[in-house]
């Protein structure tokens, strides 16, 4: 017969696993250079609740990126336990991961990250290409995307003929086209003027006003405070956490 103890634990961690839309337990990172092994990432423990707009601070160097990367299930170079709504991450392989990444997750790059042979409607469409959404159904929510970001007049011409702020901000309107439960933004307006920066982030607060989940890394301080939770980084550890009272390590 099994411990009464250990059943009530078995309880108690489903419950808390069901309460964290993410959680990663003892994740870490390391890549090899000619000097040995390099730590990107040491023993990441947090949870992020559903509904929840985390900001993720740190130096450069610190491991943001790496954690994000990993977050959105793009990189499967790591170590530790990664546990999804219901989906056990760690244990599926990189094609299932990816399937998770299309139904659930908008990521807005630093880099952009735009089609190049693809007009601005059409890099708005792929993420949505890849859900069973109806082809007429996805004009319709490109264009209120392009409506709501003031890019109509933009949605025939290609990258290359933008400036960098304009496929920054069609970047940040291709991630949340199709209203996904989870956006994981990378410095989402380091390349907009300070107008476009502002509305973007309000945009994010009332997406996650709406119960979407919204994780973005950034250096501005303007930008967390549009969030509810700043989780900071140094050389690959978590240092503070400030939903944890009391977390700071340095």
């Amino acid at each position: 017969m099994p411990d009464s103890a250990a059943i009530r634990f078995t309880k108690l961690e489903r419950v808390q696993e069901k309460e964290a839309m993410i959680e990663l337990r003892n994740v870490e990172k390391t890549i090899k250079s000619p000097a040995g092994t390099v730590w990107l990432l040491r023993r990441i423990n947090v949870q992020i609740k559903e509904g929840e707009f985390v900001t993720i601070m740190g130096p450069s160097g610190a491991g943001k990126t790496t954690l994000l990367s990993i977050i959105g299930m793009l990189d499967d170079g790591w170590a530790g336990e990664y546990f999804f709504a219901d989906h056990i991450v760690h244990k599926l392989d990189r094609k299932k991961r990816a399937e998770l990444n299309r139904r659930y997750v908008g990521f807005v790059f630093q880099s952009y990250h735009l089609l190049d042979n693809l007009t601005v409607q059409e890099n708005i469409d792929v993420p949505l290409s890849y859900r069973d959404i109806p082809r007429a159904q996805r004009a319709s929510m490109v264009a209120d995307i392009l409506d709501r970001f003031q890019i109509v007049g933009k949605k025939d011409l290609y990258p290359n003929q933008l400036s960098g702020g304009q496929q920054q901000l069609v970047g940040v309107a291709r991630a949340v086209a199709g209203n996904p439960k989870l956006i994981l933004a990378d410095e989402p307006t380091g390349n907009l003027h300070s107008g476009q920066a502002k509305e973007t982030m309000e945009l994010f607060r009332k997406l996650n006003q709406q119960g979407t989940t919204i994780i973005q890394v950034t250096h501005s301080e303007s930008n967390a405070s549009f969030g509810n939770r700043i989780i900071q980084l140094k050389d690959g550890w978590i240092v503070e956490d400030s939903s944890v009272p009391g977390s700071a390590t340095a």
